[in-house]
Parts: structure tokens; C-alpha cells; sequence
């Protein structure tokens, strides 16, 4: 999977970019996907994610991670055609904080917010507690070997 790093913060983000990969690489194996996916990750804070979920969500509020799939379902999705997958924009200031409310690394919450974000790209969703279960497992099997809870 091509992933994009696009840094809208004046903190460090470079360190992420094996870490995706390797992410994307578990989940293409585990998923049996391409390998020639793409996908943008725009680094953002607070500020900056709350006019994106006001803006495009109807939502007043900043938040952890936004998705922007490519498609919306199956249906609308021909993997022949369409390479690219979407953009997630994460934001770095509610990644500290959770990091610190779930009591791992910032590292591993990053990685989580982009397994997160990458699972919607390609089309899992936690609206139903049925797809929650499949979606969560998956953030698990794909991020638990390359990075650790502690």
C-alpha cells in the first residue's frame, strides 16, 4: 500500500511512516488485499479536525480520527479501477490524550487511530454492534504483533 504522510502540525510525524506500512502490510496479508492500494494520512490538531467534523459530519466537536473513504460500499468499489482508498486525518492533540487515558504509548494509540482509519477506508464500520465486533477484531489481528499495548 503507497501511503502519503501530509504533516499539518509542527510535531514529528516521520517516525510513523514504517510503522503504516507495516500496519498496511499486516492488514493486506490478513485481509488478502493488492498491494498497489493508496491512501493519505494528514496529521491535524484539534482545531483543525473540528471544523473538519463540523464541516463535513454535522458534528460540533474535534475528534480522534476522521476517515474519507473513496467508496462508501461493495457496490460502488471496482478494485480493477479504483486504487485509491481515502484519507484519514488524525489528530495529534486527542492521540496524546487517549494515549495517556488508555494507559499505552503514543506510538501505539497513533497506530491504532491509522488501523482505525484504515479499516474504514476499506469499508468496516462499528455503527451495528455485529460489525463493531468484526471491525475490532480485525484492529486487533492486524496491529497486536507489530506494536504492543504497553
Amino acid at each position: 500500500m503507497e501511503i502519503t504522510l501530509i504533516n499539518r502540525t509542527n510535531q514529528p510525524v516521520d517516525e510513523f511512516e514504517s510503522l503504516f506500512k507495516k500496519i498496511s502490510a499486516s492488514a493486506e496479508k490478513i485481509l488478502d488485499l493488492p498491494e498497489d492500494y493508496e491512501l493519505s494520512v494528514t496529521f491535524v490538531r484539534s482545531q483543525a479536525i473540528h471544523k473538519i467534523n463540523r464541516d463535513y459530519r454535522g458534528i460540533d466537536r474535534p475528534t480522534d480520527v476522521i476517515s474519507f473513504a473513496i467508496r462508501d460500499n461493495e457496490e460502488d468499489f471496482i478494485p480493477e479501477e479504483e486504487k485509491d482508498l481515502g484519507d484519514i486525518f488524525i489528530n495529534i492533540n486527542y492521540c496524546k490524550k487517549q494515549a495517556k487515558e488508555y494507559e499505552h504509548s503514543y506510538t501505539r494509540e497513533m497506530c491504532f487511530l491509522f488501523t482505525h482509519g484504515m479499516l474504514h477506508c476499506l469499508g468496516y464500520d462499528h455503527m451495528k454492534p455485529e460489525d463493531e465486533k468484526v471491525m475490532f477484531a480485525l484492529q486487533d489481528k492486524i496491529l497486536d504483533p507489530i506494536i504492543s499495548r504497553k
